[in-house]
Order: structure tokens, then C-alpha cells, then sequence
């Protein structure tokens, strides 16, 4: 069980500062899931240093953030904090697909720059994309914070790359094979491009996630100096809530 400081304990400054930087990396994060439910359907390719060729969509590009801010998120503030940002999301997303929805339904004018056949070419597989995208990210995020906690527990709050990767590894291979799955069931992407496109789209999340690691370290460095917080220990507020 990880050791819990109260805000309380902190100073008033303390707190505030606190307060908003979950904000600030919740709202970083919701706008990374809903952009990324948003521009999924562009396609690029990306040559890595001659070793291995990425066919990925654009939609992957943010969808790393998320992991990296629970995880901070995770490490500082505790397990229902980053449970809440996730929940949060969810909304997010769902609200996200009724704007569009809305927008879809609403004419175009005769001089509108952007058309209706063009709006929905875009857009038009969005409902799919976010219901595709939430429950992989429902089962993904879920996955993640627990395997992050997990090996909290057994390493006594040490280890900190190990735990990060661990169930950032973990957790991307089922967004990844899920949101595929369910595309290509939906008739999105062709059931040829599946094994392909999983192989892309986990391996450049696993680089992605290999490299975010210093960043976590970084911020989770920071944050510790900031609020004074010990190894393994996190923010709670005065009932007990993480």
C-alpha cells in the first residue's frame, strides 16, 4: 500500500498548485484522446532509420500522451485520481460525437467553403472511430492503471521504469488489437491491412513508450520536489480520497 500525504499537509500555495496541475494534465489528456478519435482516418508511413517501415494512423500520434499523463497522474496522485481523468474522457468522447453529429445533420450553405459530402467524407466515420476508440481505451486505460499499481505494491514504490512500461506495454497491445478489431469488423479497414497495422501500430507505441520514459521521470522528479512527497508516496486529500 503506497504511503498517502494529505493536502492538508501541504501549504495553501501548495494546494492550489496541486489543483491545477491535475487539471491541467487532465485536460492535456482529454484533448489528446478526442483529437486523436477525430483525425484517425489519414494514414502515413514513416521509415525508421531503414529498420522497419510504420504504416500507422495519424490517430495514434496523441494517444501515447494519454498513457504517459495517467501514469503521472498514477504516480503522484494515486490510482482513483487517474480512474477519474479516464471517466472523464469517456464523457469527453461521447460529447465529442454528439457535436459532430449535430454538425453533420445541420445543411451546408450553398457558398460554404467545406460541403456536405466532403464534411461527412470526413467525418463521417467518427461514430464508429469513437466507439471503437472507447472501448479499447476503456479496457487499455483500465488495464494499465491497475498493472502500474500492481507493480507499485510489489516493488514498494520503486522502479518506476519498470512499472511504466510494463503496463504501458501491456495496456497499448489491447488498445491497439481492440480499436483494429473493431474497425475491421465494422468494415472501416480492410481484415488484410489487421496484422500489419498491429504490428505498426504497437511497436511504434512501445518506441513511444521507451522514450516517454525519461519525460516521466522528469515530471514525476518535479512534482515530488514540489509537493515534498517521499518515494511511493502520494497526494490525498483529507478523507482519504486518492
Amino acid at each position: 500500500m503506497p504511503h498517502l500525504r494529505t493536502v492538508n499537509q501541504l501549504t495553501i500555495a501548495d494546494r492550489i498548485w496541486a489543483e491545477r496541475i491535475y487539471l491541467i494534465l487532465g485536460a492535456l489528456f482529454i484533448a489528446s484522446l478526442v483529437v486523436g478519435n477525430l483525425i484517425f482516418q489519414k494514414f502515413f508511413s514513416w521509415n525508421f532509420f531503414g529498420l522497419y517501415t510504420f504504416e500507422i494512423s495519424v490517430g495514434i500520434l496523441p494517444y501515447p500522451i494519454t498513457f504517459l499523463i495517467t501514469d503521472i497522474i498514477s504516480e503522484v496522485y494515486g490510482k482513483k485520481k487517474a480512474n477519474r481523468v479516464v471517466t472523464a474522457g469517456i464523457f469527453a468522447s461521447f460529447f465529442s460525437l454528439l457535436i459532430v453529429w449535430v454538425a453533420t445533420a445541420v445543411p451546408a450553405t450553398a457558398w460554404s467553403p467545406i460541403g456536405d459530402s466532403l464534411f461527412n467524407e470526413v467525418f463521417g466515420a467518427t461514430a464508429i472511430a469513437v466507439l471503437a476508440s472507447t472501448i479499447a481505451y476503456l479496457l487499455a486505460q483500465y488495464i494499465d492503471i491497475q498493472i502500474f499499481h500492481f507493480w507499485k505494491r510489489l516493488t514498494k514504490g520503486k522502479y518506476l521504469w519498470l512499472r511504466n512500461n510494463f503496463s504501458t506495454f501491456t495496456s497499448q497491445f489491447v488498445d491497439t488489437f481492440s480499436v483494429l478489431f473493431l474497425l475491421c469488423s465494422f468494415g472501416k479497414i480492410d481484415w488484410a491491412l489487421f496484422g500489419s497495422l498491429l504490428l505498426s501500430g504497437f511497436l511504434f507505441k512501445v518506441l513511444i513508450a521507451i522514450l516517454d520514459t525519461p519525460f516521466l521521470y522528469l515530471s514525476v522528479f518535479a512534482l515530488r520536489k514540489r509537493f515534498r512527497l517521499k518515494m511511493g508516496e502520494e497526494l490525498t486529500d483529507g478523507s482519504g480520497n486518492r
